[in-house]
């Protein structure tokens, strides 16, 4: 069983957890490099050849927050997917960061759940499609414990409500990653109560004419981003054979 380091960084600048995102990533790489040094000087003394490895000292992350209101456009997407100018942006008090992830455009905000795994998938599997797979696999685990029917819908990433229904396709967690050496980074962003008027001024995930949804328009209530947390750790530890250690 993996170890994997959480931590709940409560609400937090999108600027200030992408940069520690990167810091956690980078260390993983760098752990990745000596070690493959490594196992080319003891290939060396002991002439086992080039097949000759050492296990990198990678640490595997899950960050969970929240973020003021910001739009974030991976590096695929397209910026006329933004509805509104600059100007606006700065009237609503929104932000806007053009991102290293992949995927479109997409909004954070108070009332959504944003997580972050950083995974040295090497240690698992190095495929990028099973590992978007296993993270909609922990959001539809996690929908489940509250009575929602969470789904796929086939060629577009994330998770849905009712996607095969003509009209009514509503997605309610949003995924972008980025990996570099097999870590990860970026993650997901679950609807708990997030004020879905945001999305009427981008064209989600440059998916247009489909709709965005919460816990709390699909329950009726709002069951709490406490709640949901707790729900999400106990389905990734299920999902990722591992356990979830405290790091703060």
């Amino acid at each position: 069983m993996q170890e994997v380091f959480f931590e709940d960084m409560g609400a937090i600048a999108y600027k200030d957890a992408w940069n520690y995102q990167e810091a956690l990533l980078k260390k993983n790489v760098e752990a990745k490099a000596l070690a493959k040094t490594n196992a080319s000087d003891l290939a060396h003394i002991t002439q086992h050849g080039p097949a000759f490895e050492t296990i990198a000292n990678t640490r595997h992350h899950l960050l969970l927050c929240e973020h003021p209101p910001v739009y974030t456009l991976g590096k695929s997407g397209h910026a006329e997917n933004v509805l509104i100018s600059e100007a606006v942006l700065r009237q609503k008090g929104i932000e806007y960061y053009q991102t290293n992830r992949g995927g479109d455009i997409t909004f954070h905000g108070p009332g959504q759940i944003v997580g972050y795994p950083i995974i040295d998938l090497e240690k698992y599997y190095t495929d990028i499609g099973k590992y978007l797979r296993n993270l909609e696999e922990v959001i539809i685990l996690a929908l489940q414990q509250f009575g929602i029917k969470g789904e796929r819908s086939p060629g577009e990433t994330g998770v849905w409500i009712e996607p095969s229904v003509k009209g009514r396709e509503r997605k309610i967690c949003a995924m972008g990653v980025r990996c570099s050496r097999w870590v990860t980074m970026h993650g997901f962003a679950l609807n708990v109560n997030t004020s879905l008027d945001y999305f009427n001024y981008i064209i989600p995930c440059g998916i247009a004419n489909k709709q965005v949804t919460s816990f709390e328009k699909e329950l009726g209530y709002n069951p709490g981003t406490a709640s949901v947390k707790a729900t999400l750790k106990s389905c990734f530890e299920r999902v990722f054979d591992c356990a979830l250690v405290n790091e703060r």
